[in-house]
């Protein structure tokens, strides 16, 4: 069984996946642990929760890792961890893993969008960052803005929180007319979260079910010991 955290990145996410997968919602701290006790062989993080509860704890991303789980990372809270531990075997997808391992994205805010509940389908309500980027760029692949626009829309995202980001506001503080932005985004819309979302889909699909080897201990700490004390019954 793989299972894959996924949210607003990729709300059918369930549309990707084969008979060997399970999707669960965004992951907070626990929650790749619990998918190990369920018998999770591969693990695939997109989407997690972080503003009113704990995100994913890297070391539990390790612990997967110590005991021969593959796990992969894509798109958003996933990226993000993939590329913390991805010098311990963790595997980042995507463009947007790229960005942040080059170096060339460094705010995790970049990722980060306000969206509706799950039984909505996580719908949108403000514009995360790597899409504006995206977006922007294909624009002007295709000539509808030139470079000087371009650098006004992006400044502008990028003075806005990440709740209050969307096309609109984006358009006001960039003192561009919305219905010019609007076209933009009509013609150029590109979701780069979504696109590393389906890839981490298909990387996960082609993934071997074995257990592998790592060149590192898993260090069990006392607090690790107590919350997950399961896993060393005797």
């Amino acid at each position: 069984m793989k299972v894959i955290f996924a949210g607003p990145s990729l709300p059918d996410a369930k549309a990707f996946a084969d008979g060997t997968m399970v999707i669960r919602p965004p992951a907070c701290q626990g929650d790749v642990v619990r998918a190990l006790e369920d018998g999770a062989t591969a693990i695939g993080l997109v989407d997690g929760q972080f503003e009113f509860v704990a995100p994913v704890w890297h070391k539990e991303l390790l612990f997967a890792l110590s005991r021969g789980v593959p796990v992969f990372g894509a798109a958003s809270m996933g990226a993000l961890r993939a590329v913390e531990c991805q010098v311990y075997g963790m595997v980042g997808v995507g463009r947007i893993f790229g960005d942040y391992a080059s170096g060339r994205r460094e705010e995790d805010a970049d990722v980060a969008l306000l969206h509706g509940p799950a039984d909505l389908g996580y719908p949108a309500l403000s514009v995360p960052l790597v899409n504006v980027d995206a977006t922007i760029e294909a624009a002007i692949g295709q000539g509808i803005i030139g470079r000087e626009e371009a650098l006004r829309l992006s400044d502008a995202a990028r003075r806005l929180y990440f709740k209050d980001r969307t096309w609109r506001r984006v358009a006001e503080a960039a003192e561009m007319d919305i219905s010019q932005v609007r076209a933009l985004v009509a013609k150029a819309w590109t979701d780069q979260k979504r696109q590393d979302a389906i890839e981490l889909m298909r990387a996960i699909a082609d993934a071997p079910v074995r257990v592998h080897t790592v060149d590192w201990s898993f260090n069990v700490t006392p607090l690790w010991r107590k919350l997950f004390s399961q896993f060393y019954r005797m």
